[in-house]
């Protein structure tokens, strides 16, 4: 009988397995960790979740926390690995004597520079709760705003590359077997039919060519968009798009119109503000607008005068900025245009995504439609296809 000063042995494998589950896990998690490490200032930080941090951060500061302890809680609430490290790293920094502003500037990947310009303003206002509660409001709404367009693309991208796998399934392993069955006929195909044969053995002997070739245009034209002439060639193609192009001038507009308000409700230098506007923006035709009024402005000039001769700025932004500089309410102005936009942008995506459904649903028939009806002509016209064997 076994002593009871002696665990049995049973219970000792039991602690073992247990011991190697729990090391096994620890492990795994500190290889999660030391993988986040290396992406810290490469990986770039989702919109949302500087959304909430923002706003959860606001809210205990008015609270009453301290910025490090609620950085603390922030850390361990965030799932996002690579951010939760940024996070501690930030706090590590307030917690040694640096400005919080200047622990997120040195993650731009993190924390954009618009936040930091935020940050800084309410650090030297004292005011940084209610500055950090604005700031996460204006976040929200740009994620509203981006989710409104994505909604609007999704439905039409998903049905095109439904449509266009569909169409390749057909013409590289359907077409073929009728091929081959109405070579047999010994007789000229019509038209229809013998284009999309030829159509399909053209596709099984160069598909994987073809495909390797979209792939290096595809990175070839990303890397050209990225030069400072690929953006200018981008956003002019964009912006003359039918309907789509109006859509991205109407968001540009009000996400220059909203974070200019931002910045200037919270005491930012106007010339500052439009630095961080123009890098912001994304939009060549924004970034060369705020350089010009950056240099009107620094000469004693006004904001009205520069966008009454910018033709990408409508009339209606160019009379209520000059009304907001008669009264001296600029800021408020431009969330009013902003909030104008956001509106003609819903009532747009709407209609896009009214109008689209049917009009693909259209396309997809009468492409699917004419192959099927394709295919099947020689059958229609069997007589003359046979060369009238019955």
């Amino acid at each position: 009988m076994p002593s009871l000063s002696t665990p049995p042995s049973h219970y000792k494998n039991k602690q073992k397995r247990g011991k190697s589950k729990g090391s096994f896990a620890e492990s795994q998690k500190l290889a999660k960790l030391k993988a986040a490490e290396k992406k810290v200032n490469k990986t770039k930080v989702k919109l949302d979740d500087l959304a909430i941090f923002t706003q959860q951060l606001a809210s205990m500061l008015q609270a009453g926390l301290p910025l490090v302890t609620a950085m603390d809680a922030l850390q361990e609430q965030t799932n996002n690995l690579v951010f939760r490290i940024i996070i501690r790293n930030v706090r590590n920094d307030v917690a040694s004597g640096t400005p919080f502003s200047e622990g997120c500037a040195k993650y731009s990947n993190a924390f954009p520079k618009l936040f930091v310009s935020m940050v800084r303003a309410g650090e030297a206002s004292g005011n940084l709760a209610d500055i950090l509660e604005k700031t996460a409001g204006y976040f929200e709404e740009s994620v509203k705003l981006a989710k409104k367009v994505k909604g609007a693309m999704t439905y039409p991208v998903t049905v095109i590359l439904f449509a266009a796998v569909l169409v390749n399934v057909l013409l590289v392993f359907v077409i073929p077997v009728f091929a081959g069955m109405f070579t047999s006929f010994g007789s000229e195909l019509p038209g229809p039919t013998q284009f999309l044969i030829d159509t399909s053995d053209f596709l099984k002997k160069y598909i994987i060519y073809i495909i390797f070739g979209l792939f290096i245009g595809w990175k070839a034209l990303g890397k050209f968009f990225a030069t400072p002439r690929g953006r200018g060639v981008k956003d002019f193609l964009i912006i003359r798009m039918p309907v789509f192009g109006d859509l991205a001038r109407k968001v540009s507009l009000s996400r220059f119109c909203r974070t200019f308000s931002i910045l200037m409700k919270s005491g930012v230098p106007i010339l500052q503000s439009l630095e961080i506007v123009a890098s912001g923006s994304n939009n060549v035709y924004i970034e060369k607008a705020c350089t010009e009024i950056a240099r009107n402005v620094s000469q004693g000039g006004q904001i009205s005068e520069v966008l009454a001769t910018n033709t990408y700025f409508p009339s209606m932004i160019k009379h209520m900025t000059q009304a907001g500089e008669q009264t001296g309410d600029i800021d408020s102005m431009m969330v009013k245009i902003s909030d104008f936009y956001d509106v003609e942008i819903e009532n747009m995506v709407n209609s896009l995504t009214s109008l689209l459904e049917p009009l693909l649903i259209v396309v997809l028939g009468v492409v699917i439609g004419g192959i099927v009806i394709a295919m099947f002509l020689p059958i229609f016209k069997m007589p003359t296809v046979i060369g009238l064997i019955m």
